[in-house]
């Protein structure tokens, strides 16, 4: 909405969106839905992992991959949903060029998973929204267009992708802004990194969103639902909501009717564009598979699924708060991502003097800004535990001094010994105490006001001092046994 001064402007506080999500995660198996070829198809050439199955060769039959399965089962005992002892799969019937057989082995009346909510926070709040069902399906191929030499335009078919395992996850309408939805696909992208059923790569593909929106007057009937699909981030996601409920707002208010259909999102102007009316669920004429039979799921399966869980993270969070003392911001940081959290409770539970506060004060202000600055993905970082066990180890033992430390971190190799590592880089504190006189009487001479400041009186003035003093020893000398020098020889006078 735009004010009569040309700018945006809050949407009508007489009004709010209802929003509702879909979303589609890859998941990660080695081999297909429904086949035996490789599901790990983003570096291969195009059509190399295809076949008759995939391909949709007539009479090519199915058999499903057992692993997609429990990961959607582990999936929706991760979200609190009840898992019904009978399954099946369904033909999702629609014409689109990258879906070789014309249908689309999917899920419809019968999920794997169903009744769940997921808990995350939001506006300094915490909020649940409802889970209505996990369920499985095969992914589509996928669509190249790109500009021949000559200037025509091309559509080209890669298959690589067909029949991939996807796991769809639909929420109810229980989202009340953009903002809302999306610290909600953060905390669920999350939970799907954390019981490893997904990379949760956006960009990739490996998480996509569709999103149902409609606006209405505050409290009162639902409104005609707009789909709005090709959202490729989650502040894409967060802006398109927002452009779409400020949209139908502004409808509303001049009496204009809302229509129910799907609009697509794009990016670069900032705006969502209408795409065709909505399909209703007897569009895809779905009826049962018939080449897979229904799926019986055993109380014996669902506990061995439930063993598998790890700790969720906001109870991690919550546990790394009580157990380990620390803020709530550094519990945040460190359970973003599971192998960030292992890694922490590695270091933190070693031996050493408040090993908890320091583990967690190198990697949160120290090697998180060197895992930026090397571009490594969020779930690594450039140290392993052991590397920094021993660093904070050489730390407590005074065999390096802090800024030895700190110009130490982003120098040592990968599988290197911290120790050989200060060797090597000249690093470790002096043991030499005729070197560390030396280069007290030095700074003695070079700073004789802050030697008449500390004699006069004003002691803090040996903090300068003791600054100069480490700087000529390139950070290796003790502080401690500096200040021992300092205070001798200033008596000494």
């Amino acid at each position: 909405m735009v004010d009569q001064n040309g700018q945006k402007s809050p949407v009508a506080s007489g009004y709010e969106a209802v929003i509702g999500l879909e979303v589609h995660a890859q998941l990660l198996t080695q081999s297909k839905m429904f086949c035996g070829c490789s599901a790990r198809y983003a570096d291969a050439a195009p059509n190399t992992l295809v076949c008759v199955v995939c391909g949709g060769f007539p009479g090519a039959l199915p058999v499903l991959n057992q692993a997609a399965v429990e990961a959607a089962i582990v999936t929706g005992l991760a979200l609190n949903c009840d898992i019904p002892r009978f399954s099946k799969l369904d033909r999702k019937n629609y014409f689109y060029p990258d879906l070789p057989k014309g249908y689309q082995i999917s899920q419809y009346d019968m999920p794997l998973a169903v009744d769940g909510h997921l808990e995350f926070a939001s506006g300094g709040q915490t909020r649940r929204a409802r889970i209505t069902r996990v369920h499985v399906e095969e992914d589509t191929g996928r669509l190249v267009h790109r500009t021949e030499a000559n200037g025509s335009r091309v559509s080209l078919i890669d298959l690589n992708r067909s029949g991939v395992p996807l796991m769809e996850i639909v929420g109810e309408p229980d989202l009340r802004s953009p903002e809302e939805a999306r610290d909600y696909l953060t905390a669920l992208r999350q939970i799907l990194r954390y019981i490893g059923v997904s990379t949760g790569n956006m960009e990739e593909g490996a998480f996509r969103c569709d999103a149902n929106v409609s606006v209405r007057e505050r409290g009162g009937p639902l409104g005609a639902k707009v789909e709005v699909k090709n959202m490729n981030s989650f502040r894409a996601v967060e802006r398109a909501l927002r452009f779409e409920q400020e949209r139908q707002t502004e409808a509303l208010q001049t009496g204009q009717r809302i229509e129910q259909e799907t609009r697509g999102w794009i990016e670069d102007r900032g705006v969502t564009m209408s795409q065709r009316t909505k399909e209703q669920a007897h569009d895809y004429r779905y009826f049962p598979e018939p080449d897979l039979p229904p799926l019986i799921v055993s109380e014996e399966t669902v506990s061995g699924l439930t063993s598998r869980l790890p700790e969720m993270p906001a109870q991690r969070r919550a546990r790394f708060a009580q157990q380990y003392g620390l803020a709530e911001s550094e519990s945040m940081q460190l359970t973003a991502e599971r192998t960030v959290a292992d890694f922490f409770e590695t270091v933190a539970q070693s031996d050493g003097v408040d090993r908890p506060s320091s583990a967690a004060n190198w990697i949160v202000n120290d090697l998180t800004g060197l895992q930026r600055s090397r571009g490594l993905a969020p779930d690594r970082l450039p140290l392993s535990a052991r590397q920094l066990q021993d660093l904070l180890d050489a730390l407590e033992q005074s065999r390096v001094t802090v800024r030895a430390a700190k110009e130490l971190l982003p120098q040592i190799r990968e599988g290197e010994a911290v120790m050989m590592a200060a060797a090597r880089l000249n690093l470790l504190v002096l043991d030499a105490a005729g070197e560390i006189r030396d280069a007290v009487v030095a700074t003695i001479a070079a700073f004789p006001a802050a030697v008449a400041d500390y004699q006069g009186g004003k002691h803090a003035a040996i903090g300068r001092l003791i600054g100069e003093t480490m700087r000529r020893t390139d950070g290796r000398a003790d502080p401690e046994e500096v200040r021992r020098v300092l205070e001798e020889e200033l008596i000494r006078g």
